[in-house]
């Protein structure tokens, strides 16, 4: 049996490797990526394959949300950097 559920990024549970790239994301960072995510995926995507995003392409996100990279994200989020890259 499959079931489907819908929610929001700002609501998702990820697991293994993706809640370290998911705890450091903001609110507002997690809502710009939900609407990514519906832009790319406009019939829904399975948990595993949000999950598996947030994971292995940190380095996108970041891109997508206006950084450099990945520890950019980080340095902003974290007080470190004055601005986005």
């Amino acid at each position: 049996m499959k079931m489907y559920r819908e929610c929001s990024l700002t609501n998702f549970e990820p697991w293994a490797g993706a809640v370290d790239h998911y705890n450091v994301l903001t609110y507002e960072q997690l809502e710009q990526l939900d609407a990514i995510f519906e832009e790319m995926y406009p019939e829904g995507a399975n948990e595993t394959t949000i999950n598996d995003f947030l994971w292995f392409e940190d380095d996108t996100i970041a891109e997508w949300l206006g950084f450099e990279d990945w520890e950019a994200l980080e340095r902003f989020n974290n007080g470190d950097d004055e601005e986005n890259d």
